[in-house]
Parts: structure tokens; sequence; C-alpha cells
């Protein structure tokens, strides 16, 4: 009986040594495997670095696209016991940029849409309707003739407005000269001493055109290796008066999980003392200028 029962505990001694060396194998086998991962990736990133830096075209996008839908029926439990409600919104974010030896040409639009609806069905006065929630909409083209392999003479127009309500209203034309800095290859840095801000708006005694100063960077890239990523701030800033002054800072990430569907994300920050004093019905010196914000969350696909 002690026979056996020593034998018992020496095979399980062994057994648990077997799987422990096992898996310490394993363990090993997958460092480096791991290693040499991590050299062909990074072997890749060189290489695609180099075709990066290639003359000719670069075009890409990237967006996010969510919704949400739901119904009531005698849910007394809440305010409005029969209601549908519902939100669908979409971000895009794409350029087009072509890079050559002496110039470059670069083109990018950032948009960003969604509807609201809340239906009260025990209130037939209510608006069933869906409704303008979030309506953003940025294009730019950039032009410069290269001085270095970082700065160029540079030319800029961009436009900003909403388009599903009140297009043009305001609507913002940034027109100007100087110069822009590329530091590395996915930044943009726009440096335009000579700008005109021109703005369009039928409240012309709140929104007014001056000549000032641009400043605009931009990043398109990647974080990580699954993470689309951009950052864009576009500033003016006006020589005549500092009410009329504005700058926009868009955000927006894409993270791949499947392929080129994965999950999306994006917020945005703004100062615009014009806006702020239209909406409230105030001059400008009276207006209360607190921070503009939205953000949208949603299923991103990459294009």
């Amino acid at each position: 009986m002690k026979t056996r029962f020593i034998l018992s505990l020496l095979l399980v001694c062994a057994v648990g040594i077997g799987f422990s060396q096992t898996k310490e194998e394993l363990q090993k086998q997958k460092a480096e495997k791991q290693a040499e991962a991590d050299k062909y990736q990074a072997e890749a990133n060189e290489i695609q670095a180099q075709i990066d830096a290639l003359p000719g075209w670069r075009v890409g996008a990237f967006g996010t696209i969510g919704g949400s839908f739901s119904g009531f029926n005698n849910w007394y439990a809440q305010g409005t016991p029969n209601n549908s409600s519902g939100t669908i919104g979409f971000t895009l974010n794409a350029f087009a940029n072509k890079i050559e030896d002496k110039y470059f040409w670069r083109n990018s639009l950032n948009t960003n849409l969604s509807w609201v609806k809340f239906d009260d069905k025990d209130d037939s006065t209510d608006d069933d309707s869906f409704r303008e929630a979030t309506d953003v909409f940025n294009i730019s083209t950039l032009y410069g003739r290269k001085l270095s392999d970082k700065w160029a003479v540079s030319g800029l127009a961009e436009y900003r407005t909403t388009i599903l309500n009140n297009f043009n209203d305001p609507g913002y034309l940034d027109v100007g000269v100087g110069f822009t800095w590329t530091p590395i290859t996915n930044l943009v840095v726009v440096i335009h001493p000579a700008n005109y801000n021109f703005v369009f708006a039928d409240n012309d005694a709140i929104f007014q055109s001056s000549l000032g100063a641009k400043i605009v960077a931009d990043y398109t890239g990647k974080l990580f290796s699954d993470i689309q990523f951009r950052s864009n701030l576009s500033a003016f800033q006006s020589y005549e008066d500092g009410d009329l002054s504005n700058w926009t800072w868009i955000n927006s990430f894409s993270y791949s999980l499947f392929k080129n569907i994965g999950v999306g994300a994006e917020f945005g920050l703004r100062s615009n003392r014009q806006e702020a004093a239209n909406f409230q019905g105030t001059t400008l010196e009276a207006a209360d200028n607190d921070l503009q914000t939205y953000s949208t969350l949603g299923i991103s696909y990459k294009f």
C-alpha cells in the first residue's frame, strides 16, 4: 500500500514537471517568434516610409457611422410611456495629397452630420421627424513650392460652414499666403501672416470679415498599428479686433477590429465669439464666449 502511494506521488510529480517544462518551452518559443515578428514589422515600417516619400498622389479616408432606435408602449415608469426615438450620424475624414520633389498640393475634407428624433405618441403637436443635431463641414486646399525638405512658400484656401441647417450662415473662407513647415511626414504646420477671413452671414452687424494671421496644424497618421488618427487645429487671429478671432480643433480616431471595420470616435472644440453673440442676441463685447464642443462614437470603416 505504501509502495503504491509512493509510486503515485512520483507519477504526479513527474507529470507536473513535464507540464512545467512544456510551458517554459512554449513561452520561450513565443518570445522568439515575437522578436522575429517585431523585426519584420520594423523592416516593413521602413519600407512604408520609403513609399510615403516617393512623389505622386496619396489618397485615403476613414469615418464613423452610428445609430440607435427604440420604441416604448405603456412603459409607465417613465414620463412619456409611449414614444419612439432614434439617432443616426456619420463622420468622414478624407485627403488627397500630391507630393512632388519641388511642390505639394494637399486637399482635405472633414464632415460630421447627425440627426435625432423623439416622438411622444401621446402628444399630437410634437415634432416626430428627425432633426439636425451635429452639422460640421470643413474643406481645405494647400499649395506649396518647396524651399527645402521641411519648408515651403504656400497658399491656403479653407472653407467652413454647416450644410444641413443655415448653409453659409455663417460661412468662413480663409485665403492667405505664407509658409508651410513639415517637420515629419504626417505633420503639416501652416503659418500664414497674410490671411483674409471672409465671413458670410445674414447678420452682418455681428459677423465681420477681417485681415489677420492663419495657423493650421494637421497630423494624419497612425497611433500604434491599428489606430488611424487625425488631429486638425485651425486658428485665425484678427489684426483688426480680437473678438473677430476664432479657432477649431477636431480629433478623429478609428480603431480596426476586423479588416477595415472597427470603432471610431471624433470630438471637436471651438471658440468663436461672433457665433456666441449671434446665438445670444447680444453684442460681441457682451457675449459669453463659452467653449463649444461635440463628440461622436460609432462603428468605423477605413477606405
